[in-house]
């Protein structure tokens, strides 16, 4: 299933999509699940003149009764919830066709199956990556998409049901001297380009101090609201390193000639986000719990070459993967 956006944010956001789309050459339309096996377990995507992939695997998602009866009565009754979704240039999770105004992608895929699971009708609006937790707070959208990690500082504020296990991870220039990040010491001296509101940029600022009691230059932050836009940064030599997630790495070193993956840094459960105290977790948890019953949840991961962020089941607001 796929999704344009509302008139208004389209003829806001056409000009960015297509700039994201064509800078430094990206190849944003190549993915596919019959590639070779990854190193997640699984499936990598297609080769650089692959195609978005298309296979339908959420119109065959039938309602289900008793998770559709843990929706609030408000809810239920009038089969419709606010969304917004996080869309950028990062593939797999949520980006544009080549028309600059159709929404594709895994988490696009898993949020039309969940609400299909609960008879609901997805009201979709596309809005930046870190302004979307706070318009939770305000009320303005009821429910969150955009590959938003589950951490314990998130969680005093936004409650969270689980739907895959990504992570953090960098990516680098073929030229460059780096091998694979295990410490942030590593980056000292160095510009590291990520996304704006991300627990990527808490993490990079949170530990800054390691470069000073190193006796080393710290390294510099420069953040992007647009998640594409750290790709032609680090192209163009405006950036050494990109972190960001785990899968959107994988994905887009494929895609690109001349980059690396410097494997993973850590990992996170990452989850639809919700105000705190939300009524609608309990019936998110079941429908996502549903889908990996029936066979869908595989199959949304087989589309996208994401088999290793795969989960057992749903969990509400779990505690933050330390390790």
């Amino acid at each position: 299933m796929s999704t344009a956006l509302p008139a208004p944010e389209r003829s806001r956001r056409i000009p960015v999509a297509f700039a994201l789309i064509t800078a430094a050459t990206l190849a944003l339309t190549a993915c596919g699940s019959g590639g070779a096996a990854d190193t997640t377990g699984g499936a990598a995507p297609a080769g650089r003149s692959g195609t978005i992939p298309t296979a339908d695997v959420v119109s065959p998602v039938q309602k289900d009764a008793a998770a559709a009866r843990l929706l609030p009565p408000d809810v239920r009754a009038r089969g419709t919830l606010r969304v917004a979704a996080s869309v950028g240039g990062t593939p797999p999770g949520a980006f544009y066709r080549e028309d600059g105004r159709t929404v594709v992608g895994q988490d696009i895929d898993f949020a039309d199956a969940v609400a299909k699971v609960l008879g609901l009708r997805l009201k979709r609006e596309a809005a930046s990556f870190e302004a979307i937790l706070p318009a939770l707070g305000s009320g303005k959208y009821e429910l969150g998409t955009g590959n938003f990690g589950v951490t314990d500082e998130r969680r005093r504020t936004i409650d969270f049901v689980t739907y895959i296990n990504d992570g953090q991870g960098f990516a680098v220039r073929e030229d460059s001297g780096l091998k694979k990040i295990t410490h942030l010491e590593q980056l000292c001296g160095l510009n590291v380009a990520t996304g704006a509101g991300t627990t990527f940029e808490v993490t990079l600022e949170d530990n800054k101090h390691v470069c000073e009691e190193a006796g080393k230059e710290p390294y510099s932050v420069k953040t992007y609201a647009e998640p594409g836009a750290v790709w032609p940064a680090l192209r163009q030599g405006r950036a050494d390193v990109v972190m960001s997630t785990i899968n959107g790495l994988r994905y887009a070193v494929h895609q690109q000639e001349g980059l690396r993956f410097l494997g993973e840094y850590r990992r996170l459960d990452v989850g639809f986000a919700f105000k705190k105290g939300t009524k609608l977790a309990p019936a998110f948890r079941a429908a996502v719990n549903r889908l990996i019953e029936d066979g869908t949840y595989d199959r949304i991961l087989k589309k996208w070459g994401t088999r290793g962020s795969a989960i057992e089941a749903s969990r509400i607001s779990p505690p933050e993967i330390k390790d």
